[in-house]
Protein backbone atom coordinates (compact mmCIF):
# COMPACT_ATOMS: atom_id res chain seq x y z
CA UNK A 1 0.00 0.00 0.00
CA UNK A 2 2.23 3.03 -1.11
CA UNK A 3 2.36 6.27 0.88
CA UNK A 4 2.38 9.43 -0.39
CA UNK A 5 3.69 12.34 1.74
CA UNK A 6 2.90 16.34 1.16
CA UNK A 7 6.02 18.87 1.63
CA UNK A 8 6.53 22.63 1.00
CA UNK A 9 5.64 26.08 2.28
CA UNK A 10 3.24 27.29 5.33
CA UNK A 11 -0.09 27.97 3.94
CA UNK A 12 0.15 26.63 0.39
CA UNK A 13 -2.50 24.76 0.74
CA UNK A 14 -1.07 21.38 1.46
CA UNK A 15 -4.13 19.84 3.52
CA UNK A 16 -6.74 21.16 1.61
CA UNK A 17 -5.43 19.70 -1.10
CA UNK A 18 -5.32 16.09 0.56
CA UNK A 19 -8.69 16.69 1.65
CA UNK A 20 -9.93 17.73 -2.24
CA UNK A 21 -7.92 14.31 -3.50
CA UNK A 22 -9.08 12.10 -0.53
CA UNK A 23 -12.34 13.58 1.04
CA UNK A 24 -10.68 13.00 4.25
CA UNK A 25 -9.15 16.36 6.23
CA UNK A 26 -6.25 15.35 7.71
CA UNK A 27 -5.64 17.92 10.06
CA UNK A 28 -6.05 16.37 13.59
CA UNK A 29 -6.26 19.24 16.58
CA UNK A 30 -8.65 21.42 16.98
CA UNK A 31 -6.13 23.64 17.08
CA UNK A 32 -5.00 23.69 13.70
CA UNK A 33 -8.56 23.78 12.49
CA UNK A 34 -8.92 27.05 14.84
CA UNK A 35 -5.44 28.37 13.21
CA UNK A 36 -5.80 27.09 9.96
CA UNK A 37 -2.58 25.49 9.71
CA UNK A 38 -1.27 22.33 10.61
CA UNK A 39 1.24 21.86 13.08
CA UNK A 40 1.47 18.14 13.17
CA UNK A 41 1.35 14.94 10.96
CA UNK A 42 -2.13 14.21 9.33
CA UNK A 43 -3.38 11.24 7.93
CA UNK A 44 -5.75 10.16 5.01
CA UNK A 45 -6.18 7.56 2.64
CA UNK A 46 -8.18 7.05 -0.95
CA UNK A 47 -7.62 4.60 -3.98
CA UNK A 48 -6.05 5.75 -6.96
CA UNK A 49 -6.51 4.16 -10.14
CA UNK A 50 -4.17 0.61 -10.94
CA UNK A 51 -2.08 1.32 -7.13
CA UNK A 52 -5.50 0.90 -5.72
CA UNK A 53 -5.67 1.96 -1.79
CA UNK A 54 -2.87 4.39 -0.68
CA UNK A 55 -2.00 6.49 2.11
CA UNK A 56 -1.47 10.13 2.27
CA UNK A 57 0.64 12.06 5.06
CA UNK A 58 0.88 15.50 5.35
CA UNK A 59 3.25 17.14 7.21
CA UNK A 60 3.60 20.90 8.25
CA UNK A 61 4.67 23.59 6.56
CA UNK A 62 5.97 26.24 8.75
CA UNK A 63 9.52 26.28 9.97
CA UNK A 64 8.86 26.08 13.45
CA UNK A 65 7.26 22.92 13.20
CA UNK A 66 10.32 21.21 10.59
CA UNK A 67 10.63 18.02 13.60
CA UNK A 68 7.45 16.78 12.80
CA UNK A 69 7.54 17.51 9.46
CA UNK A 70 10.63 15.09 9.81
CA UNK A 71 8.43 12.50 11.63
CA UNK A 72 6.49 11.59 8.67
CA UNK A 73 8.42 11.98 5.40
CA UNK A 74 11.38 9.42 5.62
CA UNK A 75 8.82 6.77 4.99
CA UNK A 76 7.41 7.83 1.47
CA UNK A 77 6.84 6.58 -1.43
CA UNK A 78 6.08 9.47 -3.50
CA UNK A 79 6.29 12.96 -3.06
CA UNK A 80 3.65 15.52 -3.39
CA UNK A 81 5.24 18.70 -3.13
CA UNK A 82 3.16 21.76 -3.02
CA UNK A 83 3.94 25.60 -4.67
CA UNK A 84 1.26 27.66 -4.18
CA UNK A 85 0.53 29.33 -7.74
CA UNK A 86 -0.36 33.33 -5.69
CA UNK A 87 3.00 33.28 -4.08
CA UNK A 88 5.92 31.12 -5.89
CA UNK A 89 9.00 29.45 -4.60
CA UNK A 90 9.48 30.38 -0.78
CA UNK A 91 11.91 29.20 1.83
CA UNK A 92 10.02 26.23 3.23
CA UNK A 93 9.76 25.03 -0.47
CA UNK A 94 13.13 24.71 -0.61
CA UNK A 95 13.94 23.41 2.39
CA UNK A 96 11.31 20.59 1.49
CA UNK A 97 12.81 19.55 -0.97
CA UNK A 98 16.64 19.45 0.51
CA UNK A 99 14.95 17.05 3.07
CA UNK A 100 13.30 14.48 -0.51
CA UNK A 101 16.37 14.91 -1.75
CA UNK A 102 18.82 13.97 0.85
CA UNK A 103 16.33 11.14 1.79
CA UNK A 104 16.36 10.07 -2.30
CA UNK A 105 13.18 9.83 -1.83
CA UNK A 106 12.42 7.53 -5.18
CA UNK A 107 9.63 9.30 -7.22
CA UNK A 108 6.93 12.59 -7.12
CA UNK A 109 5.35 15.09 -8.48
CA UNK A 110 4.84 18.99 -8.17
CA UNK A 111 1.52 20.78 -7.47
CA UNK A 112 1.08 24.37 -8.21
CA UNK A 113 -1.88 24.72 -6.04
CA UNK A 114 -4.49 27.83 -6.09
CA UNK A 115 -4.67 28.17 -9.18
CA UNK A 116 -7.86 29.94 -8.96
CA UNK A 117 -6.14 33.07 -7.52
CA UNK A 118 -3.78 33.61 -9.93
CA UNK A 119 -3.93 34.65 -13.61
CA UNK A 120 -2.68 32.76 -16.54
CA UNK A 121 0.62 34.56 -16.61
CA UNK A 122 1.70 34.51 -13.21
CA UNK A 123 1.14 30.88 -13.28
CA UNK A 124 3.26 30.29 -16.06
CA UNK A 125 5.85 32.24 -14.68
CA UNK A 126 5.67 29.86 -11.29
CA UNK A 127 5.13 26.73 -13.30
CA UNK A 128 8.21 27.59 -15.25
CA UNK A 129 10.42 28.81 -11.84
CA UNK A 130 8.94 25.47 -10.35
CA UNK A 131 10.04 23.38 -13.31
CA UNK A 132 13.82 25.46 -13.32
CA UNK A 133 13.80 24.68 -9.49
CA UNK A 134 13.68 21.13 -9.32
CA UNK A 135 16.25 20.23 -11.88
CA UNK A 136 19.58 18.34 -9.99
CA UNK A 137 16.71 17.55 -6.83
CA UNK A 138 14.55 14.42 -6.20
CA UNK A 139 12.13 15.42 -8.42
CA UNK A 140 13.91 16.37 -11.60
CA UNK A 141 12.00 15.84 -14.80
CA UNK A 142 8.67 15.83 -11.87
CA UNK A 143 5.50 16.67 -13.86
CA UNK A 144 4.31 20.23 -12.55
CA UNK A 145 0.47 20.33 -12.37
CA UNK A 146 -1.20 23.37 -12.06
CA UNK A 147 -4.94 22.59 -9.03
CA UNK A 148 -7.25 24.22 -7.73
CA UNK A 149 -9.18 22.91 -4.40
CA UNK A 150 -11.86 24.90 -4.48
CA UNK A 151 -12.46 24.72 -8.16
CA UNK A 152 -11.36 21.39 -8.79
CA UNK A 153 -9.37 22.08 -11.95
CA UNK A 154 -6.29 19.54 -12.24
CA UNK A 155 -7.45 17.25 -9.30
CA UNK A 156 -8.21 14.47 -11.96
CA UNK A 157 -5.24 15.09 -13.80
CA UNK A 158 -2.79 14.71 -10.20
CA UNK A 159 -4.81 12.11 -8.96
CA UNK A 160 -3.87 9.94 -12.35
CA UNK A 161 -0.30 11.21 -12.05
CA UNK A 162 -0.22 9.89 -8.39
CA UNK A 163 -2.00 6.90 -9.18
CA UNK A 164 0.57 6.25 -11.96
CA UNK A 165 3.76 6.77 -9.56
CA UNK A 166 2.55 5.23 -6.60
CA UNK A 167 1.59 1.87 -9.01
CA UNK A 168 5.38 1.44 -9.82
CA UNK A 169 6.09 1.57 -6.01
CA UNK A 170 7.02 -1.73 -4.66
CA UNK A 171 7.57 -1.90 -1.13
CA UNK A 172 10.61 -3.98 0.33
CA UNK A 173 10.00 -7.16 2.04
CA UNK A 174 13.54 -8.61 3.98
CA UNK A 175 11.53 -10.64 6.29
CA UNK A 176 12.30 -8.06 9.36
CA UNK A 177 9.60 -5.86 10.09
CA UNK A 178 10.46 -2.27 11.78
CA UNK A 179 7.77 0.37 12.49
CA UNK A 180 8.95 4.20 13.32
CA UNK A 181 6.30 5.06 15.93
CA UNK A 182 4.35 8.41 14.70
CA UNK A 183 2.24 8.24 17.48
CA UNK A 184 0.73 6.91 20.67
CA UNK A 185 -2.77 6.77 22.61
CA UNK A 186 -4.48 4.80 24.80
CA UNK A 187 -8.52 4.93 23.81
CA UNK A 188 -10.37 4.06 26.38
CA UNK A 189 -11.28 -0.05 27.24
CA UNK A 190 -8.68 -0.38 24.18
CA UNK A 191 -4.86 -0.09 25.55
CA UNK A 192 -1.59 1.40 23.81
CA UNK A 193 -2.20 1.54 20.64
CA UNK A 194 0.83 3.14 18.09
CA UNK A 195 0.55 4.24 14.36
CA UNK A 196 3.31 4.46 11.94
CA UNK A 197 4.25 3.12 8.42
CA UNK A 198 5.44 -0.44 8.50
CA UNK A 199 8.67 -1.39 6.95
CA UNK A 200 11.13 -4.10 5.59
CA UNK A 201 8.48 -6.95 6.61
CA UNK A 202 5.05 -8.10 7.71
CA UNK A 203 3.44 -7.72 11.25
CA UNK A 204 0.33 -10.37 12.16
CA UNK A 205 -1.85 -10.29 15.40
CA UNK A 206 -0.17 -12.22 18.30
CA UNK A 207 3.16 -11.39 16.92
CA UNK A 208 5.88 -10.70 20.05
CA UNK A 209 7.66 -7.34 19.20
CA UNK A 210 10.36 -5.66 20.72
CA UNK A 211 10.48 -1.94 21.50
CA UNK A 212 14.03 -0.10 20.36
CA UNK A 213 16.34 1.41 22.09
CA UNK A 214 14.35 0.15 25.58
CA UNK A 215 14.39 -3.57 24.68
CA UNK A 216 10.73 -3.82 26.10
CA UNK A 217 8.54 -6.49 24.78
CA UNK A 218 4.78 -5.96 23.20
CA UNK A 219 2.49 -8.33 22.08
CA UNK A 220 0.44 -7.27 19.17
CA UNK A 221 -3.56 -7.33 20.16
CA UNK A 222 -4.92 -5.79 16.89
CA UNK A 223 -3.98 -4.79 13.85
CA UNK A 224 -5.80 -1.71 11.53
CA UNK A 225 -5.12 0.11 8.64
CA UNK A 226 -7.19 2.83 7.29
CA UNK A 227 -9.56 2.20 10.20
CA UNK A 228 -9.96 -1.36 8.73
CA UNK A 229 -9.11 -4.17 10.98
CA UNK A 230 -6.89 -6.92 9.66
CA UNK A 231 -5.18 -9.94 10.96
CA UNK A 232 -1.90 -9.11 8.83
CA UNK A 233 -0.24 -5.51 7.59
CA UNK A 234 2.69 -6.03 4.94
CA UNK A 235 5.13 -4.09 4.62
CA UNK A 236 4.94 -0.49 3.40
CA UNK A 237 1.52 -0.03 4.94
CA UNK A 238 0.12 2.67 7.40
CA UNK A 239 -1.00 0.20 10.34
CA UNK A 240 -2.17 1.11 13.43
CA UNK A 241 -1.35 -1.88 16.72
CA UNK A 242 -3.02 -2.17 19.72
CA UNK A 243 -0.55 -3.85 22.15
CA UNK A 244 0.05 -4.74 25.28
CA UNK A 245 3.04 -5.40 27.62
CA UNK A 246 4.68 -2.22 26.73
CA UNK A 247 4.28 1.14 28.25
CA UNK A 248 5.21 4.70 27.47
CA UNK A 249 5.44 4.26 23.81
CA UNK A 250 6.18 7.45 22.06
CA UNK A 251 7.23 8.90 18.46
CA UNK A 252 10.48 7.93 18.02
CA UNK A 253 10.30 4.58 19.19
CA UNK A 254 10.63 1.87 17.05
CA UNK A 255 8.99 -1.66 16.51
CA UNK A 256 10.62 -4.77 15.53
CA UNK A 257 11.42 -8.48 16.10
CA UNK A 258 13.76 -9.04 18.85
CA UNK A 259 17.03 -9.83 18.41
CA UNK A 260 17.05 -8.25 14.36
CA UNK A 261 18.78 -4.93 15.27
CA UNK A 262 21.03 -3.48 17.27
CA UNK A 263 21.45 -0.14 18.48
CA UNK A 264 24.23 2.03 18.54
CA UNK A 265 25.67 5.96 19.32
CA UNK A 266 28.34 5.64 16.48
CA UNK A 267 28.09 5.38 13.06
CA UNK A 268 29.82 5.70 9.78
CA UNK A 269 27.97 7.63 6.74
CA UNK A 270 27.61 9.57 3.43
CA UNK A 271 26.36 12.80 4.00
CA UNK A 272 25.48 15.17 1.33
CA UNK A 273 24.55 18.92 2.24
CA UNK A 274 21.43 20.54 0.95
CA UNK A 275 22.05 22.50 -2.41
CA UNK A 276 21.43 26.04 -0.44
CA UNK A 277 24.46 25.52 2.01
CA UNK A 278 28.37 25.46 1.11
CA UNK A 279 29.31 22.15 3.07
CA UNK A 280 28.46 20.59 6.64
CA UNK A 281 31.23 22.18 9.17
CA UNK A 282 32.43 19.61 11.87
CA UNK A 283 31.65 22.02 14.60
CA UNK A 284 27.60 23.08 15.07
CA UNK A 285 24.93 22.32 17.08
CA UNK A 286 23.19 19.64 14.98
CA UNK A 287 20.04 17.19 15.30
CA UNK A 288 19.39 14.08 13.81
CA UNK A 289 16.59 12.78 12.25
CA UNK A 290 15.98 9.02 11.75
CA UNK A 291 12.73 7.39 11.64
CA UNK A 292 10.36 9.37 13.31
CA UNK A 293 13.37 10.08 16.20
CA UNK A 294 15.83 12.88 16.55
CA UNK A 295 18.70 13.81 18.86
CA UNK A 296 21.66 16.02 19.01
CA UNK A 297 24.87 14.45 17.03
CA UNK A 298 28.33 15.26 16.72
CA UNK A 299 30.56 15.18 13.79
CA UNK A 300 33.20 13.49 15.40
CA UNK A 301 35.48 12.97 12.15
CA UNK A 302 35.09 13.64 8.59
CA UNK A 303 36.86 12.94 5.13
CA UNK A 304 35.10 14.33 2.39
CA UNK A 305 31.48 13.20 2.50
CA UNK A 306 31.90 10.07 4.99
CA UNK A 307 31.74 11.00 8.33
CA UNK A 308 31.64 9.21 11.50
CA UNK A 309 28.70 10.24 13.59
CA UNK A 310 28.26 10.18 17.43
CA UNK A 311 24.30 10.62 18.68
CA UNK A 312 23.42 11.33 22.43
CA UNK A 313 21.06 8.06 22.44
CA UNK A 314 21.24 5.09 21.01
CA UNK A 315 19.32 3.93 17.69
CA UNK A 316 18.08 0.94 16.13
CA UNK A 317 20.29 1.52 12.55
CA UNK A 318 21.55 -0.94 9.88
CA UNK A 319 23.55 -0.22 6.58
CA UNK A 320 21.18 2.31 4.10
CA UNK A 321 19.14 3.74 6.88
CA UNK A 322 18.58 7.32 5.97
CA UNK A 323 18.79 10.34 8.14
CA UNK A 324 18.57 14.09 7.72
CA UNK A 325 20.97 16.88 9.91
CA UNK A 326 19.24 19.81 10.63
CA UNK A 327 21.67 22.89 12.47
CA UNK A 328 19.66 23.69 15.17
CA UNK A 329 21.44 26.86 15.70
CA UNK A 330 20.25 27.89 12.09
CA UNK A 331 17.18 26.43 12.27
CA UNK A 332 17.68 24.79 8.90
CA UNK A 333 18.36 21.44 7.60
CA UNK A 334 21.84 21.60 6.20
CA UNK A 335 22.23 17.86 4.92
CA UNK A 336 21.56 14.04 5.16
CA UNK A 337 22.68 10.86 4.25
CA UNK A 338 22.61 7.10 4.65
CA UNK A 339 23.92 4.84 7.00
CA UNK A 340 27.33 2.93 5.90
CA UNK A 341 28.79 1.38 9.00
CA UNK A 342 26.47 0.71 12.38
CA UNK A 343 29.27 -0.52 14.04
CA UNK A 344 32.62 0.95 13.09
CA UNK A 345 35.93 0.50 14.95
CA UNK A 346 38.97 2.95 14.62
CA UNK A 347 38.18 6.31 13.13
CA UNK A 348 40.61 6.46 10.82
CA UNK A 349 40.44 2.45 9.18
CA UNK A 350 36.52 3.57 9.70
CA UNK A 351 36.24 6.01 7.61
CA UNK A 352 38.75 4.99 5.14
CA UNK A 353 37.04 1.43 4.64
CA UNK A 354 33.46 2.61 4.77
CA UNK A 355 33.89 3.51 0.76
CA UNK A 356 33.66 0.00 0.63
CA UNK A 357 29.89 -0.27 1.39
CA UNK A 358 27.21 0.16 -1.42
CA UNK A 359 23.85 0.59 0.76
CA UNK A 360 22.18 0.13 -2.70
CA UNK A 361 23.62 -3.47 -3.05
CA UNK A 362 22.07 -6.69 -1.81
CA UNK A 363 22.24 -7.58 1.85
CA UNK A 364 24.87 -10.18 1.15
CA UNK A 365 26.86 -8.12 -0.54
CA UNK A 366 26.88 -5.41 2.32
CA UNK A 367 27.43 -8.20 4.91
CA UNK A 368 30.61 -9.09 2.91
CA UNK A 369 31.35 -5.79 2.74
CA UNK A 370 31.12 -5.46 6.63
CA UNK A 371 32.92 -8.88 7.34
CA UNK A 372 36.06 -7.57 5.08
CA UNK A 373 36.01 -4.52 6.77
CA UNK A 374 35.85 -6.06 10.31
CA UNK A 375 37.81 -9.38 9.52
CA UNK A 376 35.32 -11.39 12.10
CA UNK A 377 31.71 -10.76 13.39
CA UNK A 378 29.07 -13.20 14.48
CA UNK A 379 25.64 -13.96 12.05
CA UNK A 380 23.21 -12.36 14.09
CA UNK A 381 26.03 -9.21 14.07
CA UNK A 382 26.02 -9.22 10.33
CA UNK A 383 22.33 -9.82 9.72
CA UNK A 384 21.04 -7.14 11.96
CA UNK A 385 23.79 -4.74 10.40
CA UNK A 386 23.45 -5.42 6.75
CA UNK A 387 19.75 -6.44 6.74
CA UNK A 388 19.59 -9.82 6.81
CA UNK A 389 22.36 -10.61 4.81
CA UNK A 390 24.42 -13.88 4.95
CA UNK A 391 27.78 -13.36 3.79
CA UNK A 392 29.15 -15.28 0.36
CA UNK A 393 32.52 -14.75 0.83
CA UNK A 394 34.42 -15.90 4.33
CA UNK A 395 34.28 -18.81 6.58
CA UNK A 396 32.07 -19.42 9.00
CA UNK A 397 33.16 -21.27 11.91
CA UNK A 398 29.99 -21.77 14.49
CA UNK A 399 28.19 -18.53 14.59
CA UNK A 400 31.93 -16.88 14.01
CA UNK A 401 32.44 -15.53 10.43
CA UNK A 402 35.81 -14.74 9.29
CA UNK A 403 37.67 -13.75 6.47
CA UNK A 404 40.09 -15.76 4.85
CA UNK A 405 43.11 -12.74 5.36
CA UNK A 406 42.36 -13.04 9.20
CA UNK A 407 42.46 -16.66 9.28
CA UNK A 408 45.35 -16.42 7.41
CA UNK A 409 47.07 -13.81 9.74
CA UNK A 410 45.95 -15.89 12.62
CA UNK A 411 47.43 -18.93 11.44
CA UNK A 412 51.10 -17.45 10.88
CA UNK A 413 50.41 -15.99 14.77
CA UNK A 414 49.43 -19.38 15.73
CA UNK A 415 53.01 -20.67 14.16
CA UNK A 416 54.85 -18.27 16.00
CA UNK A 417 53.43 -18.93 19.27
CA UNK A 418 54.19 -22.52 19.54
CA UNK A 419 57.33 -21.89 17.82
CA UNK A 420 58.47 -19.48 20.92
CA UNK A 421 56.67 -22.10 23.32
CA UNK A 422 59.13 -25.11 22.25
CA UNK A 423 61.85 -22.08 22.61
CA UNK A 424 61.18 -21.56 26.08
CA UNK A 425 59.81 -25.01 27.36
CA UNK A 426 61.76 -27.51 24.94
CA UNK A 427 60.56 -30.44 27.22
CA UNK A 428 57.12 -29.45 26.68
CA UNK A 429 54.54 -31.27 24.45
CA UNK A 430 53.34 -28.00 23.09
CA UNK A 431 51.52 -25.11 23.62
CA UNK A 432 47.94 -25.43 25.14
CA UNK A 433 44.71 -24.96 23.08
CA UNK A 434 43.59 -22.81 25.78
CA UNK A 435 46.79 -20.46 26.38
CA UNK A 436 46.80 -20.84 22.30
CA UNK A 437 43.03 -19.41 21.66
CA UNK A 438 43.61 -16.82 24.45
CA UNK A 439 46.81 -14.92 22.58
CA UNK A 440 45.04 -15.22 19.54
CA UNK A 441 41.72 -13.56 20.80
CA UNK A 442 39.26 -16.00 19.67
CA UNK A 443 37.52 -18.92 21.09
CA UNK A 444 38.49 -22.28 21.31
CA UNK A 445 35.97 -23.39 18.46
CA UNK A 446 37.94 -21.31 16.12
CA UNK A 447 41.57 -21.76 17.82
CA UNK A 448 40.56 -25.58 16.74
CA UNK A 449 39.63 -24.86 13.43
CA UNK A 450 43.03 -22.50 12.89
CA UNK A 451 45.17 -26.12 14.18
CA UNK A 452 43.12 -28.50 12.11
CA UNK A 453 43.40 -26.47 8.83
CA UNK A 454 47.16 -25.70 9.47
CA UNK A 455 49.58 -27.97 7.82
CA UNK A 456 52.34 -26.79 10.14
CA UNK A 457 50.46 -27.05 13.17
CA UNK A 458 49.26 -30.20 14.90
CA UNK A 459 47.06 -30.86 18.25
CA UNK A 460 47.67 -33.54 20.30
CA UNK A 461 44.80 -34.09 22.96
CA UNK A 462 43.97 -30.19 24.15
CA UNK A 463 47.83 -29.10 23.63
CA UNK A 464 49.01 -27.65 20.03
CA UNK A 465 52.52 -28.30 18.38
CA UNK A 466 54.75 -27.66 15.68
CA UNK A 467 54.05 -30.79 13.04
CA UNK A 468 57.78 -31.69 12.96
CA UNK A 469 58.42 -31.07 16.97
CA UNK A 470 59.88 -34.00 18.70
CA UNK A 471 60.90 -33.76 22.05
CA UNK A 472 64.38 -35.30 22.83
CA UNK A 473 64.97 -35.74 26.80
CA UNK A 474 68.78 -36.79 26.63
CA UNK A 475 71.30 -37.90 28.98
CA UNK A 476 69.35 -36.09 32.46
CA UNK A 477 66.65 -38.69 31.92
CA UNK A 478 69.15 -41.41 32.30
CA UNK A 479 70.71 -40.18 35.32
CA UNK A 480 66.69 -39.94 37.12
CA UNK A 481 66.10 -43.30 35.63
CA UNK A 482 69.54 -44.65 37.23
CA UNK A 483 68.54 -42.68 40.55
CA UNK A 484 65.22 -44.42 40.78
CA UNK A 485 66.03 -47.55 39.99
CA UNK A 486 68.04 -48.59 43.76
CA UNK A 487 64.33 -50.01 45.42
CA UNK A 488 62.01 -48.81 46.68
CA UNK A 489 63.27 -45.52 49.29
CA UNK A 490 63.11 -43.82 45.83
CA UNK A 491 64.54 -40.27 46.11
CA UNK A 492 62.36 -37.28 45.89
CA UNK A 493 61.60 -34.71 43.38
CA UNK A 494 63.49 -32.31 45.23
CA UNK A 495 66.29 -34.66 45.84
CA UNK A 496 66.65 -35.74 42.33
CA UNK A 497 67.62 -31.91 41.54
CA UNK A 498 66.29 -32.35 37.80
CA UNK A 499 64.68 -29.95 35.34
CA UNK A 500 60.77 -30.03 36.82
CA UNK A 501 59.55 -29.90 32.99
CA UNK A 502 61.37 -33.13 32.50
CA UNK A 503 59.61 -34.98 35.14
CA UNK A 504 56.81 -33.85 33.89
CA UNK A 505 57.08 -34.62 30.20
CA UNK A 506 58.85 -38.59 31.70
CA UNK A 507 55.06 -38.91 33.41
CA UNK A 508 53.46 -37.78 30.34
CA UNK A 509 55.54 -40.35 28.37
CA UNK A 510 54.91 -43.36 31.22
CA UNK A 511 58.72 -43.21 32.10
CA UNK A 512 57.49 -42.51 35.80
CA UNK A 513 54.37 -42.20 37.54
CA UNK A 514 53.19 -39.53 39.62
CA UNK A 515 52.38 -40.59 43.31
CA UNK A 516 52.44 -37.25 45.22
CA UNK A 517 53.59 -33.74 44.01
CA UNK A 518 57.20 -34.48 45.52
CA UNK A 519 57.37 -38.21 44.08
CA UNK A 520 57.88 -40.20 41.69
CA UNK A 521 58.56 -44.03 40.80
CA UNK A 522 59.34 -46.50 37.84
CA UNK A 523 56.33 -48.66 36.61
CA UNK A 524 57.97 -51.56 38.00
CA UNK A 525 58.13 -50.42 41.52
CA UNK A 526 54.58 -49.50 41.03
CA UNK A 527 53.70 -52.79 40.17
CA UNK A 528 55.25 -53.75 42.88
CA UNK A 529 53.64 -51.46 45.63
CA UNK A 530 50.42 -53.38 43.70
CA UNK A 531 51.10 -56.55 44.08
CA UNK A 532 52.02 -55.96 47.88
CA UNK A 533 48.16 -54.58 48.60
CA UNK A 534 46.63 -57.49 46.44
CA UNK A 535 48.45 -59.88 48.92
CA UNK A 536 46.45 -58.79 51.82
CA UNK A 537 43.63 -60.86 52.29
CA UNK A 538 41.84 -58.25 54.45
CA UNK A 539 42.19 -54.75 55.43
CA UNK A 540 45.52 -54.06 56.69
CA UNK A 541 47.01 -51.23 58.56
CA UNK A 542 49.86 -48.67 57.73
CA UNK A 543 52.17 -51.06 60.08
CA UNK A 544 51.51 -54.17 58.21
CA UNK A 545 52.34 -52.69 54.85
CA UNK A 546 55.80 -51.09 56.44
CA UNK A 547 56.35 -54.47 57.35
CA UNK A 548 55.86 -55.92 53.90
CA UNK A 549 57.87 -53.19 52.53
CA UNK A 550 60.36 -51.78 54.81
CA UNK A 551 59.64 -48.30 53.70
CA UNK A 552 59.13 -45.40 56.48
CA UNK A 553 55.88 -43.24 56.13
CA UNK A 554 57.64 -40.78 54.19
CA UNK A 555 57.00 -42.82 51.62
CA UNK A 556 54.19 -44.71 52.87
CA UNK A 557 51.15 -42.05 53.14
CA UNK A 558 51.77 -40.79 49.50
CA UNK A 559 51.95 -44.04 48.39
CA UNK A 560 48.69 -45.12 50.50
CA UNK A 561 47.04 -41.81 49.10
CA UNK A 562 47.68 -42.69 45.95
CA UNK A 563 46.31 -46.20 45.95
CA UNK A 564 43.23 -44.57 47.46
CA UNK A 565 42.54 -42.57 44.25
CA UNK A 566 43.29 -45.00 42.26
CA UNK A 567 40.53 -47.04 43.54
CA UNK A 568 43.52 -49.79 44.31
CA UNK A 569 41.99 -49.67 48.19
CA UNK A 570 39.17 -48.37 50.27
CA UNK A 571 39.64 -46.93 53.73
CA UNK A 572 38.14 -47.82 56.37
CA UNK A 573 38.58 -46.28 59.97
CA UNK A 574 42.85 -46.57 60.44
CA UNK A 575 42.75 -49.39 58.17
CA UNK A 576 42.76 -50.12 54.33
CA UNK A 577 40.95 -52.47 52.53
CA UNK A 578 42.28 -54.08 49.42
CA UNK A 579 39.64 -53.64 46.23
Amino acid sequence: MPVIGTAGHVDHGKSTLVQGLTGLDPDRWAEEKRRGLTIDLGFAWTTLGEAGEVSFVDVPGHQRFVKNLLAGIEAIDVALLVVAADEGWMPQTEEHLGVLTVLEVPRGVVAVTRKDLADTELFELVATEVSERIVGTALDAARVIGVSAVTGEGIADLRDELGRLAASSRPRDLGRPRLWVDRAFTPAGVGLVVTGTLLDGAVSVGDELAVYPSGETARVRGLQTHETKTDRVGPGTRAALNLSGAEGLQRGDMLGRAGEWRVTRRFVARVSPTRYVEGIEGRGDYQIHVGTTSCPVEIVAADADIMLLLTDRMLPLAVGDRFVIRDTGRRLVVGGGRVLDPRPGRTKRALAFAREIDPGAGSGSVADALLAIRGRATASELATDSGGGVPGDGVRIGDTWMTRKLLDELTELAVTAVEASHREHPLRDGLPLSTLASRLGVEILVATWIVDAADRLVRRDSVVALARHRVEIGDEAARVLARLGRGLAVPTVSELGADIELIHLMCRRGDLVRISPDLVMLPDQVETIVEVIRGFEDAFTVAEMRDRTQLSRKYLIPILEWADREGLTVRVGERRRPL
